[in-house]
């Protein structure tokens, strides 16, 4: 069995594409993941269908070029905390942008059952603009 850290680190360090079946295998039924208020995307949204849909789905199609890039990992029982940098090229605005991250997850038995985002959500905004 995987550590908790191996699979988080599973969901990053991949392609793009590997990432995203890794981490919807590694996501509980009923996980939530909680996007930080001021961040375009911001909520808590429940369960892989609703994650993929309102995160993951518009990153894709709204963003050229995203990328999350963890650069430190801590593990402690339960919790993994992945500290990084997004960026990324807004496609409407043309606009690029990198913005520092950390991540929060909790995981029981294998599966995420919660992530906590915290973003300087102000240098994502500016892109958009």
């Amino acid at each position: 069995m995987s550590s908790n850290l191996d699979i988080i680190r599973a969901t990053y360090e991949g392609a793009s594409q590997e990432n995203g079946k890794h981490l919807l295998a590694a996501l509980a039924p009923n996980a939530t993941w909680t996007e930080a208020a001021g961040f375009p995307y911001a909520g808590t949204y429940t369960g892989p269908a609703e994650i993929f849909d309102q995160v993951f789905r518009r990153l894709a199609t709204e963003w050229v070029g995203y990328k999350a890039v963890v650069h430190t990992y801590l593990a402690d029982g339960d919790r993994v905390a992945a500290f990084g940098t997004y960026s990324g090229t807004y496609a409407k605005t043309g606009k690029a942008m990198s913005a520092s991250f950390a991540h929060l997850y909790r995981l029981h038995d294998g599966k995420i059952l919660t992530m906590e985002q915290y973003v300087d959500s102000a240098m994502v905004r500016q892109a958009m603009q």
